[in-house]
């Protein structure tokens, strides 16, 4: 396995891995991590590597897929088996059912079968993915990468309880064009970007409209705490709400915020920056927009 690195700093990982005797399926546990209690490998040769799924998923159709393109003269692909060089996010794979460890729901386990991959575990229906180097890194959190390559989606560490566990998230402002708008900062390959977000006309004061294929094309901005500000966002404006699902989405001036999936990232005299080519987009007879701090 060599997933690509990552600005952030490793992390220790306190596990208690099932000792329960292997029946052949990967082991799945639960660790307390930076971000609350995450999902890991239990077994086998990535035992203690933390567990990631991307918002971009669905079983029969993958954000993340299996395909090889070049990127900066280098073969790479999303993903592919366990111990794949090429594969930026490796599938965690399992030869067996997969087995239920400590803290985890085994009805929330399965897997899938996926052409040149294997067959993937996965959690309450979200496929998961190798990232780190070594065991009880946290290194792939928060990863956004839709133009770079175009992976379009935000990778997640997973809870036991199926849901992604988001870190606190950081609001900042960007330059689109002559305009200052709101923005989340994200990682990349290329280090930390700040990523326009977005407002959906559908979208009520305390409620989300964006569900389903929409919140995989547009994923909510994610909120595990009360989000970090930087100069020129007003604190008194940033909030959350709690999504059907139970997710907790950042609002801002009590509206509910997006990042698009398909943002193009382009390279300036300023540096790599989002062009907010989501703005005017519509889903759903509803328009998204570019947010103003």
């Amino acid at each position: 396995m060599a997933p690509t690195g990552s600005a952030v700093a490793s992390t220790a990982l306190t596990s208690g891995v099932a000792t329960a005797a292997w029946s052949g399926g990967t082991v799945i546990s639960a660790a307390s991590g930076p971000f609350g209690e995450m999902l890991i490998v239990g077994s086998g040769r990535y035992k203690g590597f933390s567990l990631y799924a991307i918002t971009s998923d669905r079983i029969g159709h993958y954000g993340c897929g299996s395909a090889v393109i070049r990127v900066l003269r280098r073969r790479l692909a999303c993903t592919g088996p366990s111990d794949d060089g090429a594969a930026e996010w490796p599938a965690i794979t399992t030869k067996g059912s997969p087995v239920a460890g400590r803290g985890v729901d085994a009805r929330l386990l399965g897997s899938v079968y996926r052409k040149h991959v294997g067959r993937q575990v996965t959690y309450a229906g979200h496929p998961l993915y190798l990232f780190d180097n070594l065991p009880g890194q946290v290194t792939g959190e928060g990863w956004d990468e839709p133009d770079l390559p175009p992976w379009h989606g935000v990778w997640w560490v997973m809870s036991p309880s199926g849901q992604y566990q988001p870190w606190a998230e950081s609001l900042v402002t960007a330059r689109i064009g002559s305009r200052t708008v709101l923005a989340a900062r994200m990682l990349t390959g290329i280090g930390y970007q700040d990523f326009p977000v977005y407002t959906y006309s559908n979208d009520g004061l305390t409620s989300s409209a964006c569900t389903g294929a929409c919140a995989r094309q547009w994923p909510p901005l994610l909120t595990s705490g009360q989000p970090a500000v930087g100069k020129g966002v007003y604190s008194s404006y940033v909030s959350s709400i709690i999504r059907a699902d139970g997710s907790r989405q950042v609002t801002y001036d009590g509206q509910p915020l997006y990042l698009y999936g398909f943002e193009r990232i382009v390279h300036t005299r300023r540096g790599y920056v989002a062009t907010g080519n989501g703005n005017g987009k519509q889903r759903g007879g509803g328009t998204f927009s570019l947010t103003r701090p």
